[in-house]
């Protein structure tokens, strides 16, 4: 697998992954009716961040954000996410995606960082996300409108990079 930046040309198999997860509404706190406009938009990370595409061959199987989470005194910590194709999921792109980005941050000095908002319901992910040596700082409770299982909480993770 590798893993690259996100060219222009990657968007039409980028789009066939965000919209089946955005459209869901299971996991991503992004309007599941968002245009593909939008979902390119929201997707697309700005310098000094990017936004990148893991693939086998031709074929996209998942992507990945990575940047600041918070400009002026928060700039020192990282944030990322992450989605995969629904046909890759378990047989690990989503945790090379995860690595990839913990590797970027570490590259540009980030201190740590900070996942803001993972549905406790995302039980692959949150899992991903511990063994990767992310901890759960905080929990909102209800904060997550489930489609299926109701109102659940949203995770505040973190990793610090400078141990």
């Amino acid at each position: 697998m590798l893993i690259r930046q996100f060219t222009d040309s990657d968007w039409p198999q980028v789009w066939e992954i965000v919209r089946p997860v955005v459209r869901a509404a299971d996991t991503f706190t992004y309007d599941p009716e968002m245009s593909e406009h939008e979902a390119r938009a929201t997707w697309l990370e700005s310098p000094p961040g990017e936004t990148v595409v893991a693939l086998a061959g031709d074929e996209i199987l998942g992507t990945a954000k990575v940047g600041t989470n918070r400009p002026g005194p928060g700039a020192h910590v990282a944030t990322a996410s992450f989605m995969v194709a629904a046909h890759t999921r378990g047989q690990g792109v989503g945790t090379a995606l995860v690595r990839y980005a913990l590797a970027w941050a570490r590259q540009r000095g980030y201190a740590g960082m900070q996942f803001n908002a993972v549905a406790e319901s995302n039980r692959s992910a949150v899992d991903l996300y511990l063994r990767e040596g992310f901890k759960i700082v905080g929990t909102v409770p209800g904060a997550f409108a489930h489609p299926v299982e109701g109102r659940v909480g949203l995770h505040v993770m973190y990793a610090s990079l400078s141990e």
